[in-house]
């Protein structure tokens, strides 16, 4: 005869604050304090439906788990016990929050069904009510309320719980500045939060160009050797440093650090660089969206200013690199804005990757070579989007439409040469060499910025890339494959 425990809640929080915790299923060795340790098996997603989590009480007993179903819409997760030294058999298990209505507060509806041996019945039942939902409520409260890591010693007391002691984290360093094989991963540890700081447990990082730069030795004054590359991230929140207000323990959240060292699997940083992920915003996807679709911002809306109303025809951009992480972003962004988009790609499964994305004219080439199509059959570009650097610098100058704007983003084939104030005059056109940072840097920029990025990414104004996902310790092969512009879309590291 199947046994059946029902219990509900209130939680004093945000239903988004409650449900940022409760979706992520590795997330309850933070905060349950009956759970040691746990783990998600087959380097999985703790958000992907079908992964299983593998976890050790503090009584000794082993459980694995798996994610059944995840709904953002409704809060509501399921799942079921696969193996247990704990005899709970047929065990499945329902979590759904809802918001109350007089109040900034979160009601919680936990139930389960399962089997028990005979004579067990009352004994499991009373250990799933009380043991695991009841002290489970109760262990969220003080883990929201106190910002506390309810593995920490005393955790069962309610006194706010130490944060002096580091953490353990895997970094990928740059003991010397060269290729790809220069990158070495080891074995640190994470400070705890200072004043206006938080410890972030990382799930993705993103990869981007400015990595390989770093690598190299280029910018040497912003990455030293043996320093970590990385310059975004995304992961939940383990704990905040006095002063943090807006942030808390178990936070799904997403950063964009001016200095680098996301390579890692814990990070400490200050607060003001961390934003809020929204429940539908997934870690992968927002490791490969922050610096990418801002930058794509910046260029449409603060360079290209494409959004303002305009007599005559669209305006006409020239994406290079248009099947990469930003040159997708522009071109769909673009595209919604109204433009004609065209783009260069170095393949023709590049083309139709851009088309996708909103790229009417791809153009296929290898060598750098587009002015003359582009003035043949547009008269010229409006807007260039060039993180080609050097190669490609002449034919950028003979692509550009009469008052034309050129945005020079990045070295992919070397830095470009200096531009001659006289050169742009022939054409009354302009250059710009932007930094996403200094547009994000204002006090509260990045959080404005941040959710008009995920607000487009909802209405569709921009469509996710392709995400190509490597673990952290594969850092190397990433940057082997985004120098050999063989990739579509964009790469992350697992952490």
């Amino acid at each position: 005869m199947l046994q059946r425990v029902v219990r509900s809640t209130v939680i004093d929080a945000p239903l988004e604050r409650v449900w940022a915790v409760i979706r992520d299923f590795n997330s309850h060795d933070q905060w349950h304090a009956v759970v040691d340790a746990s783990r998600i098996e087959a380097g999985e997603r703790s958000d992907q439906v079908g992964c299983v989590r593998s976890f050790t009480l503090k009584d000794g007993h082993r459980i694995r788990e798996q994610l059944l179903t995840l709904d953002d819409r409704e809060h509501r997760s399921t799942y079921c016990i696969v193996e247990a030294t704990v005899p709970l058999e047929r065990y499945v298990a329902t979590v759904t929050l809802k918001p109350v209505t007089d109040g900034n507060r979160t009601f919680w509806h936990w139930e389960s069904t399962f089997a028990t041996p005979p004579g067990m019945e009352r004994e499991l039942r009373q250990m799933v009510a009380g043991g695991v939902y009841e002290a489970g409520f109760e262990n969220l409260r003080r883990h929201l309320a106190l910002g506390g890591d309810l593995r920490a010693p005393g955790a069962a007391s309610a006194a706010p719980l130490p944060r002096a002691l580091p953490v353990a984290t895997r970094r990928i360093v740059v003991p010397r500045y060269g290729g790809p094989e220069a990158l070495a991963a080891i074995d640190d540890t994470a400070p705890a939060p200072g004043a206006g700081q938080v410890r972030i447990r990382q799930r993705a990082v993103g990869v981007n160009f400015i990595d390989v730069y770093l690598r190299r030795g280029w910018i040497p004054g912003m990455l030293a050797e043996n320093a970590s590359p990385g310059m975004e991230a995304a992961g939940t929140v383990l704990d905040v440093g006095e002063g943090v207000t807006g942030l808390m323990p178990g936070d799904r959240v997403a950063y964009l650090c001016p200095e680098p060292g996301s390579y890692c699997s814990v990070r400490t940083l200050a607060a003001a660089h961390v934003v809020r992920l929204p429940p539908a915003v997934e870690f992968d996807a927002a490791a490969a969206l922050l610096l990418k679709g801002l930058t794509a911002q910046m260029i449409v809306h603060d360079l290209g200013r494409l959004e303002l109303p305009r007599r005559g025809p669209p305006r006409r951009v020239l994406v290079h690199a248009a099947a990469g992480g930003v040159g997708l972003l522009v071109c769909s962004w673009a595209r919604r804005l109204g433009a004609t988009v065209i783009g260069t790609v170095s393949s023709e499964e590049k083309a139709r990757l851009a088309r996708q994305h909103g790229c009417a004219h791809p153009i296929v080439t290898r060598d750098y070579r587009f002015a003359e199509e582009v003035q043949r059959s547009f008269g010229g570009a409006d807007l260039i989007v060039d993180g080609l650097g050097d190669a490609a610098f002449d034919e950028n100058f003979a692509a550009l439409a009469p008052c034309g704007h050129w945005v020079s983003l990045g070295n992919a084939t070397g830095a470009p040469r200096a531009v001659d104030p006289n050169l742009l005059v022939h054409k009354a056109a302009t250059f710009s060499r932007p930094v996403v940072m200094a547009f994000t840097a204002p006090p509260g920029a990045l959080a404005e910025r941040a959710e008009a990025l995920w607000a487009a990414l909802s209405d569709g104004t921009i469509t996710l890339p392709p995400i190509e996902r490597h673990t952290l310790e594969g850092a190397a092969e990433a940057h082997r494959r985004l120098e050999s512009r063989g990739t579509l879309g964009a790469l992350v590291l697992l952490a």
